[in-house]
């Protein structure tokens, strides 16, 4: 069998090196639990009398807990598929914990928690999730934000509409669970949208070196 040459293979390894920028993100992750605590009582409600209609459907802690290997996921398909797409998402989303942070730091929400029976996998779980996960940190949701700019950046990375369908559903899946399981309200979604929709045109702006797909070309020009 033929080996590979030394200097081939340094390569190709630093041709990947890039993809350790997804490190930034559980680093910046340190701050959301700096900031998790109900600073002495002093803590705001965003919750309307529609999001009290809402249910408690503990099943939708799943799609709550693929979040986090889905966004690690997609920013390796984007680092494959599109490298300007993957910088600019990778930005977008390390600028939106920030921004999400210091919200988080001035004006601190909390959403009421529903008793949970340990009884059942799904109950397991989502009492899993409060016990690790406190009920502040709400407006704007981090789930929304970073699911939301992934969404917008699938549609720019030229994978198969098959794909975008799969991660269309996956991403409202993720978005509505953060309802069901009572972990934000609806202001929280809004919120998280709004400041994905703002970032996302402000990087946009910035040249990123890599593939860029026709489509990505025309909305940067806009």
């Amino acid at each position: 069998m033929n080996s590979i040459p030394a200097d081939e293979m340094k390569i190709k390894f630093a041709a990947y090196l890039p993809l350790l920028w997804i490190l930034a993100i559980p680093v910046l992750n340190v701050f959301y639990g700096i900031l998790n605590h109900g600073r002495g009582g002093n803590v705001g409600s965003l919750m309307t009398d529609l999001d009290r209609l809402i249910p408690f459907v503990p099943a939708f802690i799943i799609p709550y807990l693929i979040w986090y290997p889905f966004i690690f996921v997609m920013l390796v398909v984007f680092f494959m598929k599109n490298r300007a797409v993957y910088y600019r998402s990778l930005t977008t989303l390390c600028t939106g914990l920030l921004a999400c942070y210091l919200v988080y730091a001035l004006y601190q929400t909390t959403v009421p928690r529903p008793g949970v029976e340990p009884n059942g996998l799904f109950n397991g779980l989502v009492n899993i999730v409060y016990r690790t996960d406190a009920p502040f940190n709400c407006f704007p949701s981090i789930h929304v934000l970073t699911s939301y700019v992934v969404l917008k950046a699938s549609y720019l990375c030229g994978i198969k509409r098959s794909t975008l369908s799969v991660v269309f559903i996956t991403v409202w899946s993720i978005i509505v669970s953060t309802l069901f399981v009572k972990q934000h309200a609806l202001l929280d979604i809004a919120g998280a949208v709004l400041l994905a929709e703002a970032l996302y045109f402000v990087v946009k702006r910035f040249r990123f070196a890599g593939k860029h797909t026709r489509k990505e070309t025309a909305v940067h020009e806009l």
